[in-house]
């Protein structure tokens, strides 16, 4: 029985009805989450998917399931899922059940994976790491977007995830590889 667990979070259509979605980042970031869930399953390291959804139940939600979007993104690998939660938080810890169901299966460590590096990807590392789990942040299976600064600049997702990495990096998780992550896991 592993003691590890991928937790891939959001990765839901929801965000393609965003007005930041950047389809053309979507392909390569699909490869390598297709890649770490495979990897994952075929090593008997059961995957957690976990959705976001909040606000109004209507259908110009993208994060409310009238909206029809709250489902895996296109393109995603199908899997079964070991566990499937949905979260209102930018925290998947928070309010799903999750860290009770991590316990009961004995999990020690988590590989963090999904849509967005520095939002609930970011916090539920840190979060994990606080309540005592050995996180593996594996950036290379996390999607971001450009952002614009309080200052009306441009931020790009590239520098959105080298900034999550620099305040990861030691204190809250191991930044990991898809590989490394899968050899960490076995």
């Amino acid at each position: 029985m592993s003691t590890t667990a991928l937790l891939l979070i959001d990765v839901q259509d929801s965000f393609t009805a965003r007005p930041y979605w950047q389809a053309d980042r979507a392909a390569a970031f699909l490869a390598r989450c297709n890649a770490l869930v495979q990897g994952c399953v075929a090593a008997g390291v059961p995957v957690v998917r976990i959705f976001h959804t909040d606000g109004p139940d209507t259908a110009d939600n993208p994060f409310a399931h009238a909206s029809g979007l709250v489902r895996p993104l296109q393109g995603l690998c199908a899997f079964d899922a070991a566990l499937t939660v949905e979260k209102h938080r930018h925290s998947a810890l928070v309010g799903t059940g999750l860290p009770v169901w991590l316990h009961q299966q004995g999990i020690r460590r988590l590989i963090v994976a999904g849509i967005r590096t520095e939002q609930c990807c970011e916090t539920t590392t840190r979060h994990a790491s606080d309540e005592g789990w050995t996180v593996d942040y594996c950036t290379e299976a996390t999607l971001t977007f450009d952002m614009r600064t309080p200052t009306g600049s441009v931020l790009s997702a590239e520098a959105v995830t080298e900034r999550t990495e620099t305040v990861l990096a030691g204190r809250f998780a191991t930044l990991v590889t898809v590989a490394q992550a899968l050899e960490r896991a076995r």
